[in-house]
């Protein structure tokens, strides 16, 4: 970012970048194509020059996003993507080939096991390892190996990866390191520190943060030196070695398969992110509450949160986050408590799947979004039949630990 704060460069970089009739928002840019005076531009721009010819492949709405996106992270560019799944797609369908072997984090969003299984049916071998340890992601290494994926913060069970220590050993394999950085976001942690190669963020949840948008984003830290990978296509090797992963992910995630981010959907983004470290701080605090008053409620048999001096994790999560630890609780309700007959009586408490909304947001991760992974898959991710996934908003606190102490009373 500039020598500016967090928050100051995000709220003001659209107006600095130099918007017509002096616009404070980069406007939306609703069109299909962009039509040109001068042939030998139009054929510039199709062979590599910045510039915009059908917006699949982006649009001046979405560039200004990826802008803002980069300098969160302190990378060198970024591509969208219509949702955080279509920019994990990207990655791991642009970068792999059959044949290939991907390392990658057993504690992952239940959405993108099932995308790696999907990987493993087209022949890219794929080894989940507890990644907490390093030395279990050194152990999976084989001839083949070509990556290395990670969770900032697992979702849902609040693991962290041992991130740095993975980083420096991609290092010195020349592995491509990808960091999901979704949970925390970079207000709370920089891929780029962490060693990664590729850092991809969903949009939708707490950089968009107002639950109307969807959108992802894959980030170039420029740490990793793309003439070493096999796998890029001789077409995209020209020009700065740094950019010739990403632009690799843009050619075939946008223009191949489609996964563009539109306009309108960037705009709605661009706006949230300008309140991101303020929503991202009171949602912290008030789950950092929440965990310790639920950690000794009589009806709960345990709260996962990595600011919990409990949690396995916890010093690296104050190594890695500060005094901040995420906005996610995973809870396990006492046996006696019916889950559903709790849920229920819930008055403020949004029953609902997404993450990172200012709103606070329930699930109960086994009967819904993790159920059709089965009993041994989740048993493997530490997820629990009663665990519920609690996404903290930025309600009054008071009102949060009151609707769930009435809600157990009632259950209970």
């Amino acid at each position: 970012m500039s020598d500016q704060g967090f928050t100051t460069a995000i709220v003001h970089s659209d107006r600095r970048a130099g918007i017509e009739h002096g616009a404070i928002h980069k406007p939306l840019h609703p069109s299909s194509e962009y039509a040109f005076n001068d042939a030998r531009e139009l054929a510039a721009v199709f062979q590599g020059k910045s510039g915009f010819t059908y917006a699949r492949q982006g649009t001046p709405t979405t560039a200004a996003l990826e802008t803002k996106v980069t300098a969160m992270e302190g990378g060198l560019a970024s591509v969208s993507f219509a949702t955080g799944m279509a920019a994990l797609t990207a990655i791991f369908f642009t970068l792999l080939k059959q044949g290939d072997h991907l390392i990658a984090s057993q504690f992952i969003f239940g959405n993108t096991n099932s995308l790696l299984m999907t990987l493993a049916g087209l022949g890219v071998e794929v080894t989940l390892v507890d990644a907490t340890d390093v030395e279990q992601v050194k152990a999976a290494k084989q001839a083949n190996t070509r990556m290395v994926f990670v969770e900032t913060i697992a979702n849902p069970g609040t693991q962290i990866a041992d991130m740095q220590n993975i980083g420096r050993w991609c290092n010195e394999e020349n592995l491509v390191y990808v960091i999901d950085n979704t949970l925390t976001t970079p207000w709370l942690c920089q891929g780029k520190k962490m060693g990664a190669s590729l850092v991809m963020n969903s949009l939708s949840k707490y950089i968009g943060g107002h639950g109307h948008a969807l959108g992802g984003m894959v980030t170039e830290t420029g740490l990793y030196d793309w003439q070493q990978y096999p796998n890029i296509a001789d077409v995209y090797r020209n020009g700065n070695p740094t950019s010739w992963g990403l632009t690799q992910i843009k050619k075939k995630g946008l223009r191949d398969m489609g996964g563009t981010l539109s306009s309108d959907a960037a705009h709605r983004i661009a706006v949230g992110a300008e309140t991101l470290a303020l929503r991202m701080e009171r949602s912290c605090t008030n789950a950092m509450a929440l965990a310790r008053t639920l950690s000794s409620h009589p009806k709960v048999a345990r709260v996962h949160y990595p600011g919990l001096p409990t949690h396995p994790q916890h010093k690296r999560s104050q190594q890695f986050f500060g005094n901040h630890h995420g906005a996610l609780v995973a809870i396990e309700l006492a046996p006696s408590i019916d889950v559903f007959d709790f849920l229920n009586h819930l008055k403020v408490f949004v029953l609902a799947t997404h993450l990172g909304d200012t709103r606070t947001l329930v699930l109960p991760v086994a009967h819904t979004i993790y159920h059709e992974m089965g009993p041994e898959r989740r048993a493997l991710m530490g997820i629990a039949d009663g665990l519920l996934r609690v996404s903290v908003g930025i309600e009054d606190i008071a009102d949060l630990i009151g609707d769930f102490a009435q809600a157990l009373e009632k259950a209970g």
